[in-house]
């Protein structure tokens, strides 16, 4: 990874290397945008909370992440939690976008999907987790912050996404952080296209964590339906755009 790193600093540009209009805007008014919102203290300070938490739960692993039996919760938050620059990021991409339909894929302890629910008070979350006493504490933690919104499955995603899909009308933004392997990412990705529209980004998380991975991110990238894909190391984002050229970002 380390490797994969050092190639990808090399290549990332900033934004004088974007010639794209919606690839300059996004990156100056959203990505580089550090402007600190009122809710944004209210889930840092769950973080905290989830970091100090000695509980230990019993862990049901349907992807390629840890194989603990037992985890205490601050050691999840500690590991699995997205930084606040990440769960702010698509925060800020929710609102500036207005986007209302919102998917995610990997609950964990319901954090991030905290913070895709702060950004669309009207819409609809949906988040699928695997492990049952993991979503239980995502759960008390949506019940906290009252989220009413956000509406959750539990089970092996392979089984609960095909059955949400179909009854949502459409996706706007998709989170993908789950069965971080290459078979169930594209199978995931294909999935999402019967109910993504010209508006919709799909978010890959952890796209260079394994070779499966970057194979995964490679041929999603182009898929002729996507005609935008950005490469932030951490996480990649597909567009689909239409009346555009096709186009690859790699950027800091």
């Amino acid at each position: 990874m380390l490797f994969d790193f050092l190639r990808y600093y090399i290549k990332a540009g900033n934004a004088h290397s974007i010639h794209s209009p919606f690839v300059f805007e996004l990156y100056t008014k959203i990505y580089k945008d550090f402007t600190p919102q009122e809710e944004f203290q209210e889930l840092e300070n769950l973080r905290k909370k989830l970091r100090a938490d000695d509980r230990a739960i019993q862990i049901t692993d349907f992807g390629a992440g840890s194989h603990y039996k037992n985890r205490t919760i601050k050691d999840i938050a500690k590991h699995a939690l997205k930084s606040p620059f990440w769960a702010q990021f698509f925060y800020r991409i929710i609102r500036h976008y207005n986007y209302s339909h919102i998917l995610e894929l990997g609950t964990s302890l319901g954090l991030t999907t905290s913070y895709l629910a702060k950004a669309a008070p009207t819409g609809k979350v949906y988040t699928l987790e695997g492990c049952p006493q993991t979503l239980q504490v995502a759960e008390e933690n949506f019940d906290q912050l009252e989220l009413s919104h956000i509406h959750t499955y539990v089970g092996n995603i392979d089984q609960t996404l095909p059955d949400l899909l179909e009854r949502i009308e459409k996706l706007d933004f998709a989170l993908l952080d789950a069965n971080h392997r290459y078979t169930p990412t594209l199978s995931y990705f294909e999935q999402c296209l019967a109910k993504v529209h010209e508006r919709s980004v799909l978010v890959f998380d952890d796209i260079y964590w394994s070779d499966e991975m970057k194979k995964a991110w490679q041929e999603i990238q182009k898929r002729k339906e996507v005609s935008l894909s950005l490469d932030f190391f951490h996480v990649g984002m597909v567009f689909f755009r239409k009346g555009v050229e096709k186009q690859h970002f790699v950027l800091k």
